[in-house]
């Protein structure tokens, strides 16, 4: 026997109902779940910031981010930023949304210079739009707007900037515009819509414009310019600052017209924003605050590897240097060669402490075999130099007594330059240690040979050579 399938057509309308009631109180549920795993996120983040204070240094503003988002969350706050160029009517647009002048705005080029902010009760549209306490809308108890400096003012490049860092933070975007579209208006609207936030164009001061006209704009800016980029339910008209024009008798009888401030034409877009912060307020916090978490912790990360090799580096040249002196220092060849394999294996064993991987004595000496093997000819060659380097410093010092000191600046010289080839080749053992420890002691894919030339590759002996010069002369 077949049995018909159950369709949207047998259900009744209580069904209907129920199920949207259903879908939307899971989804609810799902919202408020994912803002407290993004709360927990966030608070673990900053306790358990593993940085030195060297590490922090550079990332106090990410830092700050971290800690404002979580803020934000905490206070259930909804952030709306505006955007656009100067004379479109920003400030004023938002002080019709709040119904308040708390923005500064007027007819001077760019009275907006930077941020402004306020916090708006979300009570207050609550009782506007006679909203039910317990629909989600009470996911956030307020609204934050922002507004923003024009996008073509003086300076733009860094108010761009900004406008930018903001978009990145904030849960919905309005950008005015007040009339048709203009080419450095459309590509900033691409920029930010590219920042993946809900985004509403708002055609501002429609009231200067006949009904006819008004239509025709909205038309093309919908249908030709902003069609790959919006859809229709995302732009919006609007009249944040209408005046009326009435006719008045001047002073000498004669008939002029008078401007009156009318009320703000702001209603739809209202409702516009109270539809976001319903169905997506709480939900859209929740993933920008996640957004900022991962591109918070892969800088982290970055700063983090960057101080370590940093710090590593300074290990590195810390033992070059004792090195250079001591052998500038040793007129003895066999000295010298003994007190130079010392040193680079205390360095590796430095390293391996740094890298949270110890080695003991016997592991360093291999290691710095291994290397010593791969690095071949710089090795030998250097070898060769010390050892005839060595010998002309051992003469000379031994004729500085018979030559009434003569003999000690060419002997300063010859240390200088056995010093230097010295400390190159420690720098080199130090550079290579570190790529091996931060491989977390192996190699990789390549053998040791080719990890160790790609290194020397990079290694700029000559600036190497220098530096030891000068740092030992400045020591001398």
């Amino acid at each position: 026997t077949l049995y018909p399938l159950p369709s949207k057509m047998s259900q009744s309308p209580e069904d209907s109902e129920n199920l949207a009631d259903a879908i939307a109180n899971f989804n609810t549920i799902q919202s408020e779940r994912n803002y407290q795993q993004a709360q927990d996120t966030l608070r673990r983040m900053l306790v358990n910031l593993d940085l030195s204070q060297r590490e922090r240094s550079g990332l106090e503003s990410e830092i700050a981010e971290l800690s404002n988002m979580l803020i934000k969350l905490d206070r259930a706050v909804f952030q709306v930023a505006v955007f656009g160029m100067v004379g479109r009517g920003k400030s004023s647009l938002l002080n019709a949304l709040i119904g308040q002048e708390v923005f500064q705005a007027g007819v001077l080029h760019g009275v907006t210079q930077e941020r402004q902010q306020v916090v708006w009760e979300i009570d207050n549209w609550q009782d506007e739009f006679d909203l039910d306490k317990d629909t989600p809308a009470t996911l956030q108890e307020a609204i934050e707007f922002i507004d923003t400096p024009g996008i073509d003012e003086v300076e733009g490049e860094q108010r761009q900037i900004l406008a930018h860092e903001i978009a990145r933070q904030v849960d919905l975007i309005l950008f005015i515009i007040a009339g048709d579209i203009s080419e450095l208006e459309l590509q900033t609207l691409s920029q930010l819509r590219s920042a993946g936030k809900p985004l509403l164009l708002v055609f501002n001061k429609v009231d200067r414009y006949p009904d006819r006209d008004k239509l025709a704009i909205y038309a093309k800016i919908r249908d030709e310019r902003v069609k790959e980029i919006l859809s229709p339910s995302e732009i919006i008209m609007v009249a944040a600052a209408p005046v009326t024009m009435r006719a008045a008798a001047r002073e000498d009888g004669s008939m002029g017209i008078s401007y009156h401030p009318s009320t703000p034409q702001v209603a739809a877009l209202k409702w516009r924003i109270v539809e976001i912060l319903q169905h997506e307020g709480k939900s859209l916090a929740a993933l920008n605050a996640m957004l900022a978490a991962d591109r918070i912790q892969k800088q982290t990360i970055d700063r983090k590897l960057d101080r370590r090799e940093e710090a590593a580096n300074d290990i590195i040249w810390q033992f070059v240097m004792s090195k250079a002196i001591a052998i500038a220092l040793n007129p003895f060849t066999a000295a010298d060669i003994i007190a130079g394999a010392a040193i680079d294996i205390g360095m590796i064993i430095r390293l391996s402490k740094f890298y949270g991987m110890p080695m003991t004595r016997s592991g360093a000496t291999g290691l710095l075999q291994s290397i010593a093997m791969g690095m071949g000819g710089i090795t030998v060659s250097g070898l060769v130099a010390n050892f005839g380097l060595s010998g002309i410093k051992g003469l000379l010092a031994l004729l500085a007594p018979a030559t009434g000191g003569i003999s000690i600046a060419p002997y300063t010289a010859v240390a200088l330059t056995q010093a230097s080839i010295a400390g190159v080749s420690t720098y080199a053992i130090g550079q290579v240690t570190k790529t091996y420890l931060a491989n977390g002691a192996s190699w990789g894919e390549d053998s040791p040979k080719a990890v160790i030339a790609q290194i020397l590759v990079t290694i700029d002996k000559h600036s190497i050579v220098d530096r030891i010069k000068q740092e030992l002369g400045s020591r001398g």
